[in-house]
């Protein structure tokens, strides 16, 4: 038996008495994977992403262990869920326009101490300001740095689109323009290297691309750890006490936490690993959230048809953002039909074995876009089903 078909078993015999479509974390795979993430972190805290996590028994899970510190959030309605429910340090990832978030936020002592926003751009600080209600807390700020890697005299650009802030000169000109801004301070600077944590550098079956890849990656990862530090020296001359400096992602965290002028590192999709982090040869994790669908129909030889499965992830259209038939293995999608909304039919010669109700088992291509499908997760452990934890979903949170 694989080690595949054993997981298979043992899943099988876990729900055995819980009907599919369902989800579960296999916490052996789970707590393996955020040990290997602190590892690689070598010795500086790992931030955890709540956009990979989207539940609060795990995030809670998480932070328990030793060699993680805080929360990357991914709205500031999250952000401010996540304060009031005893999450004390909650970096907000993105810029925000809730007014009334800010509102709340500027009201409230604890929130205010609990919560950074995250800032790249005057115009935010006045939307903050001018939503303030009367509040007078003085909000935490952290700027946000472009990581993305410019060639041939910036006509190519190599990352995403995030930040206008890409110069030493002008994060800290916005760090002097928030220093001389009442209600405001800041405590840190983010860059997150999508295109080097969230780009598989060894991809099956295309060698020229991987090695493509891997060539940027280390031409970006050289380019962006001397901007950094000269980011982070001009930025401390105008914020003598910044709290921390964030980085990284799953899919760097090692080469981030190299650097000196990285205080943290941020990382969540390593604690699922979902398939899109199949395709890294700086780590290889174990996947540990899946969801089971029901068979509904036998059309024929060789085919099965289970309900639901149309869940494609986030980011540009391809076959790499859908789920992929996992357990058994062998089953693979129509390519007429691919996953639908209502019922997905599955291909291959393991569906012949397979009857009226038994489950088939997917990984989703993204972290935490499983649980926007699933109100909860079945947490697992060897072959029994140990606890049942809402996702944010089930608390009836959807943020975006």
């Amino acid at each position: 038996m694989t080690a595949r078909s054993a997981d298979r078993a043992r899943f099988d015999r876990a729900t055995a008495q819980l009907d599919a479509p369902l989800a579960l974390v296999d916490l052996d795979a789970f707590d393996a994977n955020a040990d290997d993430l602190v590892r690689r972190g070598g010795g500086k805290p790992v931030r955890v992403a709540s956009k990979s996590v989207r539940c609060r028994a795990l995030l809670e899970r998480t932070l328990a262990r030793e060699g993680f510190a805080g929360v990357m959030s991914f709205t500031l309605a999250e952000s401010l869920w996540l304060a009031r429910s005893g999450f004390d340090d909650v970096l907000l990832a993105y810029p925000s326009a809730d007014r009334a978030g800010y509102a709340e936020l500027a009201a409230d002592p604890e929130l205010a101490a609990a919560v950074t926003v995250m800032v790249d751009d005057p115009a935010q600080l006045d939307l903050i300001d001018a939503a303030r209600a009367g509040g007078g807390e003085v909000v935490r700020v952290c700027l946000e740095l472009d990581t993305s890697l410019k060639l041939f005299g910036g006509r190519v650009r190599v990352g995403a689109r995030r930040s206008p802030l890409h110069s030493p000169a002008q994060v800290a000109d916005l760090a002097r323009a928030v220093a001389r801004r009442p209600g405001f301070r800041v405590v840190g600077i983010m860059a997150y290297e999508g295109h080097v944590a969230g780009v598989g550098d060894a991809v099956a079956g295309r060698p020229l691309r991987s090695r493509a890849v891997r060539l940027m990656q280390a031409a970006a990862r050289r380019e962006l750890a001397e901007r950094r530090a000269a980011v982070v020296r001009a930025v401390r001359e105008v914020v003598p006490d910044l709290e921390f400096v964030n980085g990284g992602g799953t899919g760097s965290v090692q080469h981030t936490a190299a650097e000196g002028a990285v205080t943290e590192i941020a990382a969540g999709s390593g604690l699922y690993v979902p398939r899109l982090f199949d395709n890294y040869t700086s780590f290889s994790g174990r996947p540990s959230a899946l969801f089971a669908l029901p068979v509904v129909r036998r059309p024929g030889v060789g085919v099965v048809t289970v309900l639901g499965g149309g869940y494609p992830a986030s980011g540009a259209p391809g076959a790499d953002r859908l789920p992929v038939p996992y357990l058994p293995e062998g089953l693979r999608y129509d390519p007429q039909e691919g996953p639908g909304e209502v019922q997905t039919p599955l291909l291959g010669s393991p569906a012949d074995d397979l009857l009226i109700g038994d489950k088939v088992w997917f990984r989703h291509a993204k972290a935490g876009e499983l649980c926007e499908r699933f109100d909860a997760l079945h947490l697992v452990e060897g072959d029994r089903v140990t606890a049942t934890v809402p996702t944010y979903r089930g608390e009836g949170r959807t943020f975006l």
